[in-house]
């Protein structure tokens, strides 16, 4: 349900962090500058989106790729069907079958915040509800932002389906690139075990924020940054 634009600041702190020729942003159908589209319903076709929307703006592969939550399916995906493309992942928070039960992916409790997400009329209402289960700091004015951009680019409740379903069918095969994990403690949508499950699976590192949620990138995005920074080296 998230867009580019979500990233906020981040892009510019992380490309100066790490040192990076160039960072973009992009959109799955059905959100952001997409909006009007409609969402893909597997992980394997968001996939295929992103790969061309990049080739459409002139940067050939192969990508070092960073993504949150559902864009990190998308990413492991991308991996899998286009090995020759990736050099890198950084995986934020994600959850992936087999790896993790559905009661680890996606809390409980959240279930029925989720249905409000379907059914509420208001932008302001609906954007309140996912900044409380994707952080956990205080951020002047964000709402504000994410309200606007709700109203400029709003996403279809079908969309928001086709998205859900996407990523609750998807079984991912352990990606053929080196990775990185990151998660949060305190994630109030998805259990950190998810990340811990990854890590044991797939042999590779993970590194876990004690205070941040969900949306790692909002709430501590130095952190993120200096973990990929080190990592690299």
């Amino acid at each position: 349900m998230r867009e580019s634009r979500h990233w906020g600041d981040f892009p510019h702190l992380f490309q100066d962090a790490v040192g990076a020729s160039a960072v973009v942003t992009l959109d799955f159908p059905g959100n952001g500058s997409l909006h009007a589209q409609a969402s893909a319903s597997t992980v394997e076709a968001m996939a295929s989106c992103v790969r061309e929307q990049l080739k459409q703006r002139g940067y050939p592969p192969p990508y070092c790729v960073l993504a949150l939550s559902l864009g990190a399916m998308v990413a492991v995906a991308w991996s899998s069907l286009y090995p020759d493309e990736i050099e890198k992942l950084v995986l934020i928070n994600t959850s992936l079958a087999p790896y993790s039960p559905f009661y680890h992916r996606l809390r409980p409790a959240n279930y029925a915040d989720l249905m409000l997400l379907l059914i509420a009329a208001s932008a302001v209402r609906r954007e309140k509800l996912i900044l409380h289960l994707t952080s956990r700091q205080r951020h002047p004015g964000i709402l504000k932002q994410w309200v606007a951009y709700a109203q400029e680019y709003p996403v279809a409740r079908v969309n928001i389906l086709r998205q859900l379903l996407a990523a609750s069918r998807y079984r991912a095969l352990p990606p053929p690139v080196p990775v990185l994990l990151l998660a949060s403690n305190q994630d109030r949508l998805v259990n950190v075990r998810c990340s811990l499950a990854l890590a044991e699976h797939w042999q590779c590192p993970v590194r876990l924020h004690p205070a941040a949620g969900h949306d790692l990138p909002l709430d501590d995005p130095v952190w993120v940054a200096q973990q990929v920074r080190e990592w690299l080296k």
